[in-house]
């Protein structure tokens, strides 16, 4: 595509930014980790989501992971930084909603975006992706959101995302049951719009950047808002809680259970508790 990386990239750690004429390239840049979400890349997807704000230019934006994954979901590695382990409740409270603020950045970026899915999507990195506006998946992907299996619920205010993707009981199957479910069955779920081999995955994502980017900006971007704002208008109301929710269930016995049993690879036993 001979896309041009651009100097803005240089503020970026965690991630990368590409553009050629009317689109940008996103790439999540911790294969390492697996493209894991730690604070310092939810705050860079933020940033960057917001910065295409100000780009007339761009037309329609893609994003993708690094390596063999779109993203793990939320890095679950201690903090390397003792403030935040010993935190308030009401700085914790507020330092949980960094992963609701980049799916809210992405969700309202006005140009049309398009995940090009590779590989596991999992918790929070199938929030990013139901986050946006089309998904063309390769064949290797899969979406799993293990929270449930670890004890906690979903955060992120991501879940009618996925409840307006997926309807009710598949949503269920995947949040409360855990379920990891592969390619072509997210294809006729309607999650992915798309699934093609691995190697063609970027230039299939490309093409459909093309198709939107030639359309005329003004009234795309106008159907776009209105459209999400069609479907989401009482998401905020009915999720408002679900950081404290997590906050709760994170004290819970259960979740040092399912904890202990997920580093041990053992069966865990829950109490209700």
């Amino acid at each position: 595509m001979g896309r041009v990386l651009l100097m803005e990239q240089l503020n970026y750690r965690n991630l990368t930014v590409e553009k050629q004429n009317e689109i940008a390239v996103v790439t999540f840049n911790r294969p390492h980790k697996a493209n894991a979400l730690d604070r310092d890349h939810l705050e860079e997807i933020e940033q960057v989501a917001l910065s295409f704000g100000d780009d007339p230019q761009t037309r329609a934006i893609i994003f993708t992971g690094k390596g063999k994954h779109f993203s793990s979901g939320a890095d679950l590695s201690p903090s390397p930084n003792p403030v935040d382990q010993q935190a308030s409740l009401v700085l914790r409270r507020r330092r949980a909603r960094v992963g609701e603020r980049a799916i809210r950045a992405l969700y309202s970026i006005d140009q049309i975006t398009i995940a090009a899915w590779n590989g596991a999507a999992m918790g929070g990195g199938a929030c990013l992706a139901t986050a946006m506006d089309f998904r063309i998946g390769a064949s290797d992907c899969f979406m799993q959101y293990p929270e449930v299996e670890i004890g906690v619920n979903l955060m992120w205010k991501s879940l009618p995302l996925l409840v307006h993707l997926a309807g009710p009981a598949r949503a269920k199957r995947l949040v409360a049951g855990g379920e990891r479910i592969h390619a072509e069955e997210l294809l006729s779920w309607g999650i992915l719009d798309s699934v093609v081999q691995c190697d063609d995955l970027m230039n299939t994502a490309t093409e459909w950047a093309k198709r939107y980017a030639r359309m005329p900006p003004i009234p795309q971007q106008m159907i776009k808002q209105s459209v999400n704002a069609i479907v989401s208008a009482h998401d905020a109301s009915v999720m408002h809680m679900d950081v404290d929710q997590n906050l709760l269930s994170a004290t819970s016995r259960d979740r040092k259970a399912a904890i202990r049993a997920y580093l041990e690879g053992s069966t865990p036993s829950f109490s209700g508790d």
